[in-house]
């Protein structure tokens, strides 16, 4: 294919993008000449371009090199005599710094310049300052230091856009001395500009659409001068250390604002005032800030809103019921806030909704019976106060992933109606109040990784058909379509969307959050405090892939399942406070990643397992409670008790002369009796711990009397 193209002295066009071509470039392409656009970007070439047959090609207009493994001089020196080059796209490359660079000027008057990629390439490069045509300017992720470059605005008093993104450019933001009327894109994110934002940048960038200083070091107040931006159509000054509130002029005079992205801040005050125009708003992202007073009513005019943040505020009062009017919601994020009263019904007409979350608010009340999840995906409402049963709620949501409703008064079985969510992966009822057995029909849900039902009132046995399995990385932008009236605003609601809300999980003895590409890899179960009974299924030992297994401060008994040992990945195991029996099979020393375990208040003897692997870090601590227990860390094997050694003498005095008053003896025991009976009340009215116990004998005693008999009654029934 190569060898064909270099006899073509006469092209002018050549385009192989998308093609999956790789190596390095044919020597013999210096023989295209006549060549006026190459297109090389979205391949795997490689090789250094100043060696490259590009530098003979001098009559290029238009070079595209992006998304390849091209190493790149950042002064593109090796170009200088392109004179006809206007159009320049290298980005995701890899660019270094020429040493041996010449006082040379370039020949071309670049429009379009694109450098992004990997590579520490510290000044910005010299022959900019040559550059006065150019429209589209992106120097991105080249760790360029020193302060902002204003001189790029003021020799191009054309350029469009500037980007300077992932850098390490410091100071205070400067503006040019004259309005700049161009410029309609300016992204300087994700470095290190400190001091305020310049009052006058309204004035002065009187035309951007787009304006991103997000992830900076600024301080100060917003600068009512951005109201001036009549096009502003998208403002991110997010992760920043701003204060004050939003200015009035702001809300009123972007009246075409439809991304307004202000978290992580030192924002406060209401969110806006009564005077408000951004009608056309599509995503509202405040999180992270000290915002107070309720969700503003002028809100309810954006029928277009697509994306609502407001979490971690400081933002109390009812849910307003005019959010279930607002049909294009796609994410509601209203997590660490005040709010209270019920979820409003009118939520039950968002059918295009994929994310909620209300967590660790005051919310009552309990779910809306009409509550549709349609296509949502995940639903996060922990920590508040709500209440009543879980009936068929969430048996039509087809699509959820997640389903967290921990820390409430939830109360009444979890319904059988669970397995028609097939997609359900994450599925978090803990601390709430309900009873009744754990449904087999979480054994239908083929995706469940991480299952916690602990600190419940369930009873019964645990279903011996539990499957758990890893999610393997998933892609949810695949399943999400962001309906933005801009489609660049496609690309910049990615990063910050809040598809990635955590779960929180616990996993060695500690409360965690996993969120994002982590919860995919977290595979669990916690059915710990409950009151489940019988023995732990075997079954449970082929989880190959789960990296915790809680199952403690129930009633389980029997033995510790010897499949255990096929745990490979299990980095907590908790089976404490139960009435297990037997041995610790020795095998689970396999349990390499093994970091947390606890057998501790059992009914378990025999030897402790080898003190290798991971079994050489647990303490006596993991051990207690199981008195015929014995190796290191506790007792030695080898210790036995010695029999009581009886006093033998010759009896002296008769029978009667003994030294014990039988009166006073009977006396002395019936006080006894009645001192020990009132401390055993005492000790169980005072320590819910050992009044559980107690019941737990009491029951356990009752139960093995009953089958004691039942099975003595059986047997002479049929010997009968």
């Amino acid at each position: 294919m190569f060898t064909g193209l270099c006899e073509l002295t006469h092209l002018e066009v050549l385009d192989v993008r998308y093609t999956y071509l790789g190596g390095g470039l044919p020597s013999c392409w210096s023989n295209l000449t006549s060549l006026l656009s190459l297109r090389l970007n979205s391949n795997k070439f490689f090789g250094d371009t100043a060696l490259s047959p590009l530098n003979k090609l001098t009559s290029l207009q238009y070079l595209s090199l992006s998304d390849n493994h091209f190493q790149i001089p950042i002064s593109l020196q090796p170009f200088f005599n392109h004179s006809k080059l206007k159009h320049f796209y290298a980005e995701n490359n890899e660019f270094y710094i020429d040493t041996n660079i010449e006082p040379l000027e370039p020949t071309f008057q670049l429009h379009t310049l694109l450098l992004s990629g990997c590579g520490d390439c510290e000044a910005i490069p010299n022959f900019l300052y040559s550059q006065h045509d150019l429209e589209y300017l992106h120097l991105s992720h080249l760790n360029l230091n020193g302060e902002f470059p204003i001189w790029l605005l003021e020799n191009n008093t054309r350029l469009k856009t500037l980007s300077l993104v992932n850098n390490s450019l410091s100071g205070p933001i400067e503006l040019p001395t004259h309005s700049h009327m161009s410029l309609v894109s300016l992204d300087i994110s994700k470095n290190f500009l400190d001091g305020h934002i310049p009052m006058e940048i309204g004035a002065s960038l009187p035309s951007l659409l787009e304006l991103n200083i997000s992830e900076n070091s600024l301080t100060g107040s917003i600068p009512p001068s951005i109201g001036d931006m009549e096009l502003l159509a998208s403002l991110d000054l997010s992760h920043n250390n701003l204060s004050g509130g939003i200015p009035e002029k702001l809300t009123m005079g972007c009246s075409s604002l439809s991304l307004l992205i202000l978290s992580n801040n030192n924002l406060q005050g209401k969110i806006f005032s009564q005077k408000f125009s951004l009608f056309q708003l599509e995503v509202l992202q405040l999180n992270g800030n000290h915002f107070s007073g309720s969700i503003p009513k002028s809100l309810s005019n954006c029928s277009d809103l697509f994306s609502i943040d407001l979490s971690n505020n400081n933002l109390s009062g009812r849910i307003p019921s005019w959010m279930g009017n607002l049909s294009s919601l796609f994410e509601i994020i209203m997590p660490n806030n005040g709010f209270e009263g019920p979820i409003p019904t009118n939520f039950c007409q968002l059918q295009n909704l994929y994310i909620l979350d209300f967590s660790n608010n005051s919310i009552s009340g309990s779910l809306p019976s009409c509550f549709n999840l349609g296509q949502i995906i995940h639903v996060h409402l922990s920590k508040n106060k709500l209440e009543g049963s879980l009936t068929t709620q969430f048996c039509n949501g087809s699509s959820l992933i997640t389903l967290d409703l921990s820390d409430n008064q939830l109360s009444g079985n979890i319904p059988d109606c669970i397995n028609m969510l097939s997609e359900l992966s994450y599925l978090i009822l803990k601390n709430n109040n309900f009873e009744g057995e754990i449904p087999f029909q979480l054994c239908k849900l083929q995706k469940l990784s991480l299952i916690d039902l602990s600190q419940n009132h369930l009873s019964g046995h645990i279903p011996s058909c539990l499957n758990l399995t890893t999610n393997e990385p998933y892609n949810e932008d695949n399943r999400l379509v962001f309906p933005l009236s801009l489609p660049h605003f496609q690309l910049l609601l990615k990063d910050t969307f809040s598809v990635g809300e955590p779960v929180h999980f616990t996993t060695k003895n500690m409360a965690y959050s996993y969120k994002g590409r982590l919860l995919n890899y977290m595979s669990g179960i916690d059915l710990s405090c409950n009151k489940l009974i019988g023995e732990i299924p075997y079954e449970i030992g082929h989880l190959s892939e789960i990296l915790v297994l809680n199952l403690s401060h129930n009633f389980l008994v029997g033995g510790i399942p010897s499949t255990f040992s096929n745990l490979k990945q299990i980095e907590s195991l908790d089976l404490s406070y139960n009435n297990l029996s037997g041995k610790i099979p020795p095998e689970l020393v396999e349990l390499y990643f093994l970091s947390t375990f606890s057998v501790a208040y059992n009914n378990l003897s025999g030897k402790i397992p080898a003190r290798i692997q991971q079994f050489a870090t647990f303490d006596g601590s993991c051990y207690q409670g199981n008195p015929l227990l014995c190796g290191e860390p506790m007792k030695s094997c080898s210790t036995t008790s010695p029999p009581p050694m009886i006093q033998e003498g010759p009896t002296q005095g008769r029978e009667d002369d003994g030294f014990i008053d039988i009166g006073v003896f009977n006396v002395s025991l019936i006080v006894s009796y009645i001192m020990v009976l009132i401390t055993i009340a005492a000790v169980l009215y005072i320590n819910p711990y050992w009044r559980r116990v107690w019941f737990y004998y009491t029951e356990m005693c009752f139960i093995s009397t009953y089958y004691f008999i039942v099975d003595h009654l059986s047997k002479s029934r049929s010997n009968a």
